[in-house]
């Protein structure tokens, strides 16, 4: 915005000028002649005049100031019309012609277009210039000269901003094409061609894509690349509102006016380029009241959008209104309404910038919320509903990436049943049993590491995979979760029952499976139940001690025996 504010580079002023529309058969000594006998209709080359070109374009004579440090001065036109101009220099002994698309300028020529005035030529050697005819309408345009310093300082300035601001789109761009197969969105793909779309229009128009970018392609055809480019940019903005505003959800009824814009634009873009006369002249016709039309309804759509909720419109309507009302400003100056209205040259390129720094941040935070919305929901679909720890699917999945991760590391799995929990619901209810299993849960998980996996198998039976653990370690770990779960003394009846757990211990092996791993904990559980409850048991296979031995059982002892209610 500050740059926006910026004046232009000092020059010197235009004593004045005057200009007629050029027919058929005129010669420069006769437009001279004309000028000087005054019937040429005089203006002010230093402001914005519009100029109506006859079958043949328009002449133009200004008067330049006299040389005050006797060093080069240039000639330039700003904006740069879409024509050839020749400047007639030296009482018409010079001739230099230069356009928009001459890459092999010799002075460069960056947004505007550049004559090295001869030495000595002033006011009583007016330098006669002729604008070819154009089948586009050229802006308002502006007269300066310039000292060679001036003029290189000004000229530096243009391309290190022109250069960052398209810089900066291209940035954009990429990183949405990279979002674009990251995520397999479309939106992303939309965006970047409405910015890429936006960015060839400001580079047609200013000239940076033949100084410096020498694209000596575009040079025979800028003026349909330069129209369709401007019906493809409509469409793809009106393709990316339709994803990016969720216009299913909060504008439903501009939804197809606005895909029905989208494929009227393509369609208008196919006509301009079809090189069929006919077509041509039907999309040359239909050009301006289409693009018109098309900004103004996304304009609405957006506005609609946004006030019924949508914070991405609000981005959205933010970006696209600077660029509206540039454009409507630009379209009134043209016809030579606003004529007074003055603004840098780089206005069109910090607005361009602008809006595709603003729609990527819009971007960002759309694939930031579709990311926070996609680990909610991993989350919901990870976690055990009642108990929040891992279900049996996640925790699965989880245990057998443990597995496969290392098959030296020794991995302990620990399967866990409730004792008495059926008579607990049975005596108490389900929702007696529904708190019984959430503050189990939490016990059991306030007792472990947070590397360690806990999950619910189903019902009232836990798992748990202990990394880098030996055997006595997750017989401790067992024994420390089961004197847990007796200290919350859940009652299981009216009488002195009370929770329990028993525990099941398998070492994995190197050529177990999750399953075996989880059958082998599962055997050694269920001997653990059969042989008194609220114990640990190892299983036989998982021994650290010799084969001969029996299984490892460590019943309660007389301490943590279930208490009495007082």
């Amino acid at each position: 915005m500050c740059i926006l504010c910026m004046g232009h580079t000092t020059a010197a002023s235009i004593p004045g000028g005057a200009w007629r529309a050029a027919h058929a058969g005129d010669t420069p000594s006769q437009v001279l002649q004309e000028y000087n006998a005054g019937r040429l209709q005089r203006f002010d080359p230093s402001r914005a005049q519009p100029f109506t070109p006859g079958p043949a374009g328009t002449w133009v004579v200004i008067n330049p100031p006299p040389a005050t440090d006797g060093g080069e001065r240039i000639l330039t036109i700003d904006p740069p019309p879409w024509g050839a101009v020749t400047a007639y220099t030296e009482n018409l002994a010079h001739a230099q012609t230069r356009a928009l698309t001459d890459i092999g300028a010799p002075l460069p020529g960056h947004g505007r277009l550049a004559w090295q005035l001869p030495d000595g030529q002033a006011g009583a050697n007016p330098i006669l210039l002729k604008f070819d005819s154009s089948p586009v309408l050229n802006a308002p345009l502006r007269f300066q000269v310039q000292s060679l310093a001036d003029y290189l300082q000004h000229d530096a300035d243009w391309l290190t901003f022109a250069t960052a601001c398209f810089a900066a789109m291209l940035t954009m761009v990429l990183m949405a094409l990279c979002f674009a197969v990251m995520l397999r969105d479309v939106i992303y793909a939309w965006y970047s061609g409405y910015i890429v779309c936006y960015a060839l229009i400001l580079g047609a128009e200013s000239g940076f894509v033949f100084h410096p970018l020498r694209w000596h392609w575009l040079v025979d055809s800028v003026n349909m690349t330069h129209a369709a480019a401007v019906a493809l940019s409509i469409a793809f903005a009106a393709l990316f509102m339709i994803r990016f505003c969720e216009l299913r959800h909060y504008a439903p009824i501009f939804r197809v006016p606005v895909l029905a814009l989208a494929v009227g634009m393509i369609d208008l873009a196919l006509l301009r380029i079809s090189h069929v006369p006919v077509l041509v002249d039907i999309a040359d016709a239909l050009f301006t009241p289409l693009t018109t039309l098309g900004a103004s309804l996304l304009l609405l759509t957006a506005l609609a959008a946004a006030v019924r909720g949508s914070r991405a419109a609000w981005l959205f309507f933010a970006g696209w209104v600077p660029l509206l009302l540039f454009t409507a400003a630009n379209n009134a100056h043209l016809s030579g309404t606003l004529l007074g209205l003055d603004w840098p040259d780089q206005t069109g390129l910090a607005l361009g910038a602008f809006e595709a720094i603003l729609l990527a941040v819009g971007l960002a935070d759309r694939a930031l919320t579709s990311r926070l919305d996609r680990d909610e929901v991993r989350a919901l679909a990870d976690h055990d509903a009642l108990t929040d720890i891992f279900n049996r699917r996640a925790w699965s999945e989880h245990a057998n990436a443990a597995l496969t991760a290392s098959t030296s590391r020794q991995l302990a799995l620990l399967f866990l049943d409730l004792d008495h929990f059926k008579t607990l619901n049975d005596r108490l209810g389900h929702h007696a049993g529904d708190r019984a299993l959430v503050a189990v849960a939490h016990a059991l998980k306030a007792e472990l590491r947070p590397r360690d996996l806990l999950g619910r198998y189903g019902g009232e039976e836990f798992v748990v995979l202990l990394d880098a653990t030996s055997a006595e370690h997750a017989i401790d770990v067992g024994n420390r979760l089961r004197r847990r779960v007796h200290r919350l003394e859940i009652p299981a009846s009216s009488d002195t029952t009370f929770l329990t757990l028993s525990v099941g211990i398998a070492m994995r092996q190197a050529v177990d499976s999750l399953q075996a791993l989880v059958e082998r904990a599962d055997q050694a559980m269920y001997r653990a139940k059969s042989t008194g409850r609220n114990q640990v048991v190892m299983h036989e296979d998982g021994m650290l001690m010799r084969a001969d031995r029996p299984l490892v059982v460590e019943r309660r002892n007389r301490t943590d025996a279930a208490p009495t209610k007082p």
